[in-house]
């Protein structure tokens, strides 16, 4: 390396440099006042040309030549170094991002030279002390429109999703989309926003397909990879949207389950069920049917629902219910939709405690009084045959019939019959088939909330009035947001690995319907008031007064 003295206009400029976009009128400005007031700082590094002439090229440093001459200087100093296999290309990026970093489609420009010249990317990206997503990123820009990288040039560049978006799209796409939103001279930015979403394909990922390599060729599909995506995630996609769907369809069709559907989606992506189906939030049981749909990814989803059974008349007239509440004028914590996910919820988790929960001998016979109790069921005598209900009921009544047609069970059978009476009586669900306060009173004496699962999730916490859904955050690390899909998007990232249970949900009913249930059962009809007392000469009980059967139901009571 030699430094030497030169007239700055005997010097030729490199045709292959770097750094090719013009400079502003403001920087010139600054590098000409610096090179009049104390002159060339770093001297620009050329190389001797070649065929053995006495002249030299620029290696780097034309901006300071061309100053050098504008000042009017007739010498200035250059360093002579030796010409390199590649032209200077690495030297000249390097010095260029050293010194100023150059603009991203130089930077492009620069890389794609030195992917010419035999560089890597990976080497690329080390000597130039990029990371090698960015590397990736810039060589993006090949595939761009020129007039909008003339327009990146000057500083105004997408971000990497949008850039990915514009590079994937033809190029008669992009002319015709810059003409609508190229910057003009009242509004200098682009909106790359506004570009990349007219230049959108919808992309579906193998990663939610369901259909097999054979569908696949059947229907034409070619995967490409998605090179920014996450490295230990399968990234390949189609934009052959038609086709995708149709195989993820035919794929339906073919494992469509006994009874299910295929269910269209509406324009927020829930599934369209049967009218006045009811859709199953916990666990489907064996007469609910399956709706299987396609979300906007494109991923098949499948839902529980049941078909409500019509109900024959009774003679008993309608129904009233024991525990119903006003309907309170303000908005309630939560939805009526979310009550009937709680009562799902509820029921699977009394169901599972009935089956699994340690219950002792006297609860169990306290239970059973209570479900004969609820509001679900129905009883019918005399020339009847009306049995509404008690169908699935006569598989438990089997397994205490011994050979003789009597009678006879151990204490085991008795038990696990038991507990599937209780299971097919005892419900919580908002529909026909709710139990009403007894199911709640049964849950809680047996611990049913135990068995309630995660409600941390996002179609529950949907259900939650802003207040509510505030009042989650006790507790919790994680503080209330300004906007409540944010803080709903909180409580989920945080309830993921945990159990969160609203108050609402739990089996302990309300004081107060307690209180007035308790109340209406426990009076007595004015027509027995005046009934007269048993003789006790008439009563195979003995002289024992009628007033001691009370004390043999207090216990009960205070087991429920």
């Amino acid at each position: 390396m030699l430094l030497k003295k030169v007239d700055p206009r005997a010097l030729k400029d490199n045709p292959d440099r770097s750094r090719r976009t013009k400079s502003t009128p403001q920087a010139d400005a600054l590098l000409l006042a610096t090179i009049k007031l104390v002159g060339i700082l770093q001297p620009p590094v050329v190389v001797p040309e070649s065929g053995g002439g006495n002249g030299y090229r620029i290696e780097f440093g034309h901006r300071r030549v061309k100053q050098a001459i504008a000042a009017g200087l007739d010498e200035i100093e250059v360093l002579e170094v030796e010409a390199s296999d590649d032209h200077g290309a690495m030297r000249s990026m390097i010095e260029n991002v050293a010194q100023e970093p150059l603009n991203p489609v130089d930077q492009w420009r620069g890389i794609e030279r030195l992917v010419v010249l035999g560089w890597t990317e990976e080497a690329i990206a080390a000597a130039l002390g990029l990371a090698l997503r960015r590397v990736r990123q810039l060589r993006l820009l090949g595939s761009v429109l020129p007039a909008m990288l003339d327009h990146i040039a000057k500083g105004d560049m997408p971000n990497e999703q949008q850039l990915r978006t514009i590079a994937a799209a033809p190029v008669d796409d992009q002319k015709e989309v810059w003409k609508k939103y190229k910057p003009s001279k009242d509004d200098p930015k682009v909106t790359w926003w506004n570009v990349s979403n007219a230049l959108t394909k919808t992309r579906m990922y193998a990663k939610h397909a369901s259909f097999d390599d054979e569908l696949t060729r059947a229907y034409g599909i070619e995967w490409v990879e998605d090179l920014f995506g996450p490295a230990d995630e399968d990234g390949r996609y189609t934009t052959n949207v038609e086709a995708y769907l149709g195989a993820q369809q035919e794929w339906m069709t073919h494992h469509l389950p006994k009874r299910g559907v295929i269910a269209e989606v509406n324009s927020w992506g829930e599934p369209v069920l049967p009218p006045k189906a009811e859709r199953v939030y916990g666990k489907a049981g064996k007469s609910d049917r399956v709706a299987m749909y396609l979300d906007r990814n494109g991923t098949v989803q499948s839902v529980g629902y049941r078909m409500p059974t019509s109900k024959k008349a009774q003679s008993g007239g309608a129904s009233v219910a024991d525990d119903a509440a006003e309907t309170p004028r303000s908005r309630p914590d939560v939805t009526r939709r979310g009550i009937g996910m709680i009562g799902d919820f509820r029921t699977d988790a009394l169901h599972e405690a009935l089956s699994r929960a340690p219950i002792a001998s006297d609860t169990l016979l306290a239970l059973l009084v209570l479900a004969l109790a609820g509001r679900n069921i129905t009883i019918a005598s005399g020339a009847s045959d009306d049995v509404y209900g008690f169908a699935r009921m006569d598989r438990h009544a089997v397994r205490l019939i011994g050979p003789d047609g009597k009678l006879g069970f151990d204490k085991e059978t008795l038990q696990q019959a038991a507990r599937g009476a209780l299971i097919e009586v005892l419900s919580c669900r908002e529909n026909r088939s709710d139990s009403g306060i007894v199911a709640r009173i049964a849950g809680e004496a047996i611990g049913a909330d135990a068995f309630l699962p995660n409600m941390g999730i996002e179609e529950f916490l949907s259900c939650l009035s802003r207040p509510a859904l505030e009042g989650s955050c006790t507790d919790t690390s994680v503080l209330p947001r300004p906007r409540v899909k944010d803080t709903r998007a909180a409580l989920v990232a945080h309830f993921a690995e945990g159990r969160f249970v609203h108050p609402s949900a739990l089996f302990a009913p309300d004081a107060a319907a307690l209180a007035n249930w308790l109340a209406k059962h426990e009076a007595v009809p004015e027509d027995e008031q005046d009934e007269p007392a048993t003789d006790p000469q008439d009563s195979d009980v003995g002289s024992e007064p009628q007033g001691d059967e009370g004390d043999d139901a207090e216990p009960l009571r205070e087991a429920a």
